[in-house]
């Protein structure tokens, strides 16, 4: 048993969270495999950007479609300017960071000329593994 800060973790905490993460993702991986049965059946019976939904004893199934519709960038872009449409088109201007990275290692660029405009950010991840096999 560990205290810190008058929390208590317990080797069943542990035990319970490594389990239930186990069950978590048979679940997930059974969900998924119902899912394309499922798919795969409204896809022969409409189609596969058709909509659809059955009843079978209480229960609904339903497929929903969402469309999505965005603008082919290239494509989009070569067409506006051809048309002279060009305060239609964004002009976005971002680092680089691979050509950075190569400008530091060749000394064309050096860390202290970047102090400021780099952002760091953290992601606390939980994660329980057993040391022995089970």
């Amino acid at each position: 048993m560990v205290k810190q800060n008058d929390s208590f973790i317990t080797d069943e905490m542990l035990v319970k969270y490594y389990e239930l993460n186990k069950k978590k993702k048979e679940i997930e991986m059974e969900m998924n495999q119902l899912k394309d049965l499922f798919q795969d059946y409204f896809n022969k019976l409409v189609g596969p950007d058709n909509k659809a939904e059955i009843t079978l004893n209480g229960y609904k199934l339903q497929r929903q479609i969402r469309k999505i519709e965005k603008y082919n960038e290239e494509v989009t872009v070569k067409r506006l300017e051809e048309l002279q449409m060009n305060e239609l088109v964004q002009v976005v201007k971002k680092p680089d960071d691979a050509k950075i990275k190569s400008a530091l290692q060749l000394g064309l660029l050096s860390e202290r000329n970047l102090e400021g405009c780099i952002v760091t950010s953290y992601s606390p991840a939980i994660s329980v593994k057993t040391l022995t096999p089970r």
